[in-house]
């Protein structure tokens, strides 16, 4: 078992801008995913400084006090089949954590909510640390000097968090830095360049997920990723559509349409959010009262903000 301590800091921003060119990091995506498709950016740096939250683009995918970035996995099915967390930039590994279970705690031991970890230091204060990794799947040392997309370990479950997901956090000269808008008013995504080596998306929002069941699933089952049949029975109770979302907004609207082996749609329904939320999902259907025809039924489910498509996925099923 591996421990190591982790210091923490008080939440200020500081400008990156300010800073010599030379001493300007840029950070590469420190997870071995398809940003948009096999991983997502939930949640970022809070930027509100009273006891409200908002995100460097001042929307609501915070919250009060957070001081990294959120690099989710769709569940935790995702998440068992290992995804690599990657050092962001060169650096010697200042400190690392392991052996924290994989259970999502709300309430973390003292110390211990950014759960299994690793600390890395690069040239000029900059500091980087990546949170919540899995259980025993950390594979660096104290000491260790590491190029830039060196494996760290994996994307976890552990510590004080509610989805698996990295936590990147970045610090210069012990203060925390938004990668998004290291400037220090966060002005809506108006501030200083990015700290991204390649552009990074934030969208505000988006699709985690979709699939068939023959009724509506639980919500612990979609997160865990067994709510998706890949085959349902022709004569079951229902055929059913959801969709996994993260980051809906009040007035969003998310569209679930299924349609027929022959292309034809089968069931079609729109349905708005009432509520801002970081994390739910949306289901909808028809019951079954004569056996459903064979073959591969398709489903599509959009989210739309401002009566722009925000996001889109789709699913398929088969009926035997």
């Amino acid at each position: 078992m591996r421990r190591a301590f982790f210091g923490a800091v008080g939440l200020a921003l500081v400008c990156a801008g300010s800073s010599g060119a030379q001493e300007r990091p840029e950070f590469a995506f420190p997870v071995a995913c398809r940003l948009g498709g096999t991983c997502f950016v939930q949640q970022g740096v809070d930027r509100d400084p009273g006891p409200g939250f908002r995100a460097f683009d001042c929307g609501p995918l915070s919250y009060d006090g957070h001081t990294g970035t959120d690099i989710r996995l769709p569940d935790l099915e995702a998440m068992a089949q290992g995804v690599a967390v990657l050092a962001a930039a060169d650096g010697v590994v200042r400190a690392i954590r392991d052996g924290v279970p994989d259970d999502g705690t709300a309430a973390a031991p003292a110390g211990q909510g950014c759960g299994n970890g690793v600390a890395l230091t690069h040239p000029n204060g900059w500091e980087t640390q990546y949170c919540h990794l899995m259980n025993g799947s950390v594979g660096v040392a104290p000491g260790d000097v590491i190029d830039a997309g060196t494996p760290l370990g994996r994307v976890g479950y552990s510590g004080r968090t509610e989805f698996p997901h990295l936590e990147f956090v970045v610090r210069h000269n012990g203060n925390i830095v938004d990668p998004f808008d290291p400037s220090d008013l966060g002005s809506c995504g108006l501030g200083a360049r990015d700290l991204w080596q390649d552009e990074v998306a934030f969208p505000g929002g988006g699709l985690l997920s979709v699939g068939f069941s023959d009724a509506v699933p639980e919500f612990e089952a979609i997160k865990a990723g067994t709510a998706d049949a890949d085959a349902l029975s022709a004569g079951g109770p229902a055929l059913v559509f959801w969709a996994n979302i993260f980051g809906g907004r009040a007035g969003d609207v998310v569209q679930l349409e299924i349609r027929a082996p022959a292309g034809t749609v089968f069931h079609r329904h729109e349905i708005e959010i009432s509520r801002t939320q970081a994390q739910l999902f949306r289901a909808s259907g028809r019951r079954i009262s004569t056996e459903l025809a064979p073959g591969r039924y398709s489903g599509t489910a959009t989210l739309l903000r401002d009566g722009s498509v925000l996001s889109q996925r789709s699913g398929t099923v088969r009926i035997e």
